[in-house]
């Protein structure tokens, strides 16, 4: 067998250039590695994962037309011993225990991409998971809250958009009081003092982004 066939064939799946650049200059000086195909969204990835058939595929989490979840979703649905990384610049717990039940092997912080990635690329590739502490740690100290429900979510993100309950009612055609009660409930399962505060919380453990 070659020695290029024994590297590590990876695939990069993310909507900034830079970053894919800069992943591909770490890897071009792994002699056990070797970058096989980049996408730009989840869509692109799905066809270059059945396109190169990588051994590893590092994963963003936001991007347009299909975001990293459905797209991993996607993956392993076809084939299931895909090994896929995520790469985020979010530590909040939902985001992390969303990906990691869609069959995320590794949760990655991208601040962390230079000193961690090789290492986590080596690990997973060897069968084991990765989580950042500080990911595992939030996603510990949430476990047993209440989860906010879809129209909760709703409400929320039309108030992250700065829409008064009267506004949030036409916009979601529900009553000006069931908008009262939804935020209620949201500020009490987030422990939330406003408003504000529950979305300032809510964008923090990735339940909703701007």
């Amino acid at each position: 067998m070659a020695v290029s066939e024994k590297r590590i064939r990876i695939l990069t799946v993310d909507d900034h250039p830079l970053l894919r650049d800069g992943i591909a200059a770490l890897i071009e000086g792994q002699p056990d590695m070797e970058l096989v195909g980049e996408a730009a969204n989840g869509l692109e990835a799905v066809d270059c994962y059945r396109k190169y058939h990588p051994d590893i595929t590092l994963m963003d989490l936001q991007m347009p037309q299909m975001g990293g979840i459905d797209a991993l979703i996607a993956i392993r649905d076809r084939w299931p011993d895909a090994k896929v990384i995520v790469l985020t610049t979010y530590a909040g717990d939902v985001l992390a225990q969303r990906a990691l039940q869609a069959g995320a092997r590794a949760y990655v912080l991208k601040v962390l991409v230079r000193r961690e990635l090789l290492d986590t690329i080596r690990a997973v590739h060897a069968g084991s998971k990765r989580v950042h502490p500080e990911v595992a740690a939030n996603i510990a100290s949430h476990l047993g809250s209440d989860v906010l429900s879809h129209r909760e979510i709703d409400v929320l993100v039309a108030i992250a958009a700065g829409k008064s309950n009267k506004t949030v009612a036409q916009t979601l055609g529900i009553g000006e009081e069931t908008v009262k009660m939804h935020v209620k409930a949201i500020l009490a399962k987030l422990g939330a003092n406003d408003r504000t505060h529950a979305v300032t919380l809510a964008i923090k453990r990735g339940i909703i982004h701007l």
